[in-house]
């Protein structure tokens, strides 16, 4: 790739265009072995000024403009107060809900400009997405309104408020701990008010802020905070917060890890890799069988999924929570350190690169041992002043990942811990010619064609433009799903090699201004609201979608669906995980089994039409 330029296309894109899907998706999957994205190398650095400068460098600071435990110009100070842990969160939370953290720029499908959320969040008449529209009284609709838009600066201005507030002086803390501070209790108290209420109007806004993440640290601030800044507090409730706010983080590490047991995985890892900028070509073709034939994980790739990642991910951070030894805690925290550097590297798509810096970071501030800070001797679960409140903290935390994991239907993929698991409810879009122009016509979107041919400083051509967007497709086709997926539709579409297909995660970042991985904001609920202001024809537009696996690790089939915008869900279905990861990403042995639970009554495939066969 180039500096300013993207990487030159493997084949002509006017030749290319040409060829038939399976070609295609062949010949791209192939590429991003050694190519991944293929970006800009100026978008890289793009991210990482982004990264450390707007997010660390002037989180820092503004922690240090409102303690005065904490100094920028003195770096020792950044890791032994426990303030930092809360007012880098509450900036970090601010910066995605406006869409400068995760989700931001080309390698999350906004090229100009790099910014969504906002954007489409202080406009009345543009898409949201209530979770409970028809249950929750005050909620329904698919509009934004003015109400709404009050409401989402409401948020934001409750964000501001800890964010700027001069943090208070801990009045007791163990011997051995420095002074410490904490933001006042009760400055917690409208954000977690006004976020799930921004929550019930627009999923999207609740999800996008990270609540999973951040809420849970902020509720927590504002009950056992206010406890510990009490002036008859004793050292213990001090203790409690501090190892409550532990907990969260590897509540958060083991779950993720914990998703990651089954047949998904492997197949993340090698797609992470290539998209790694300066890794050498050799190491990126080695997480692959037999480049270019077999583009299934190598047994590299394995054990960098499930000993340098699934086994890490869990075993440290339960050690972490366990330990009492100083040695083996600071030890435990550099590894989690390094773990989330190697993922920051890779510039995974949605690029969640601020959140790996934070939980890098503070897992140095609270397990590393610096200044006079945490010591793990005293600061551990088996320490915890008020054991029966483990009870509700725990089953706060784990209450998204449990149920998320037996009913994934229900939960986002986000509350379930199920982030870089490739288990992801997933679809893509499939247009019959000139249909994508007509998202245009939805309210402040633009089609990602049309935005890469006017991307400064390196506008795209039309034809190069649409092989760049035909990449996605192929790097979701190296993912499990994405096998099962382009099978669906292969079997229900005749006309599948002159249709525009679309990432559904692109596709929602145009049309509602944020996604993250997340199939459940651009499920049948979305393409209703989209057929409602595009009146489709039905094969118009037809979307082949997914579910993520329940209990990956007893790997029980998968289910599917396809969805016509003008019928609704069409067929349901499932398939086998394991058909799917023993294919290759552009299935040459044609579409894995699939099994038709349902189908809409009087509904027909095409591909049975043209046929002739039976359902």
């Amino acid at each position: 790739m180039g500096f300013i330029n993207p990487s030159d296309p493997p084949v002509e894109p006017a030749v290319f265009l040409k060829l038939p899907l399976t070609e295609r998706i062949r010949i791209l999957a192939v590429n991003w072995v050694d190519d991944g994205f293929g970006t800009p190398r100026v978008l890289n650095i793009v991210y990482v000024l982004k990264m450390l400068g707007l997010y660390f460098a002037v989180g820092l600071a503004i922690t240090s403009w409102t303690t005065t435990g904490v100094a920028f110009t003195d770096p020792s100070t950044w890791f032994d107060n426990i303030v930092v842990y809360q007012k880098l969160a509450v900036w970090l939370m601010l910066l995605e809900v406006l869409g400068l953290g995760g989700a931001f720029g080309p390698l999350c499908g906004h090229f100009a400009p790099m910014l969504g959320n906002v954007r489409f969040w202080v406009r009345p008449g543009t898409l949201r997405m209530a979770p409970w529209g028809t249950r929750v009284p005050g909620t329904g609709g698919d509009e934004r309104t003015v109400g709404d838009v009050v409401l989402y600066l409401v948020v934001l201005a409750s964000l501001v408020y800890p964010l700027v507030i001069p943090a208070e002086v801990v009045p007791h803390v163990p011997v051995g701990t420095g002074p410490q501070e904490l933001v006042p209790a009760y400055a917690f108290i409208p954000i977690l008010v006004a976020m799930p209420l921004m929550g019930l109007r627009d999923k999207v806004i609740f999800l996008a802020a990270r609540s999973e993440q951040y809420l849970p640290i902020m509720l927590f601030s504002a009950t056992l905070g206010a406890i510990a800044l009490q002036s008859d507090a004793s050292n213990g409730d001090f203790v409690d917060l501090v190892v409550a706010f532990k907990i969260i983080i590897c509540v958060v590490w083991i779950g993720a890890g914990t998703s990651k047991l089954g047949l998904h995985f492997s197949n993340v890892v090698p797609a992470m890799v290539s998209n790694q900028p300066g890794q050498p070509r050799f190491a990126k073709r080695a997480h692959y069988r037999n480049f270019p034939e077999d583009l299934r994980p190598s047994k590299l790739a394995f054990f960098m999924a499930h000993v340098g990642g699934t086994t890490i991910e869990i075993l440290i951070p339960l050690v972490l929570l366990l330990t009492t030894s100083n040695t083996v805690a600071m030890l435990g925290a550099i590894a989690m350190l390094l773990f989330h550097i190697f993922i920051t590297s890779t510039f995974p798509l949605a690029v969640p690169l601020e959140w790996n810096v934070y939980f890098g970071y503070i897992a140095i501030v609270l397990w590393g041992g610096f200044g006079d800070g945490f010591d793990a001797s005293v600061y551990n679960i088996w320490e915890f002043d008020k054991p029966l409140l483990l009870i509700p903290v725990f089953a706060l935390l784990l209450f998204g990942p449990v149920l998320g994991n037996l009913r994934p239907d229900l939960v986002s993929f986000l509350p379930s811990m199920r982030q870089y698991a490739g288990n992801w409810a997933s679809a893509i879009w499939l247009m019959k010619p000139g249909i994508e122009d007509r998202l245009n016509e939805l309210p402040l979107v633009e089609n990602q064609i049309d935005q890469l041919q006017r991307m400064a400083p390196m506008p795209y051509e039309k034809d190069d433009a649409e092989m760049t967007l035909q990449k996605v497709n192929s790097w979701r086709s190296l993912h499990s799903q994405g096998r099962g997926l382009y099978s669906a539709a292969r079997v229900h579409l005749d006309d599948i090699d002159t249709r525009t297909i679309r990432d559904g995660e692109f596709v929602c970042n145009v049309i509602l201004g944020w996604n993250f991985g997340d199939g459940h904001l651009h499920d049948e609920r979305m393409i209703a609201a989209v057929q409602k202001r595009l009146n489709l024809e039905p094969g118009d537009l037809v979307v082949a979608y997914c579910e993520s696996q329940r209990t990956p690790w007893l790997n029980p089939p998968q289910e599917y669906r396809v969805i016509d915008a003008a019928l609704g869900i069409v067929e349901r279905g499932t398939w086998n995980v394991s058909d799917c990861v023993a294919e290759q990403p552009w299935l040459p042995n044609g579409p894995i089994p699939l099994t038709t639970t349902w189908t809409a009554p009087g509904y027909v495939r095409q591909q049975t039409l043209t046929s002739g066969a039976t359902t």
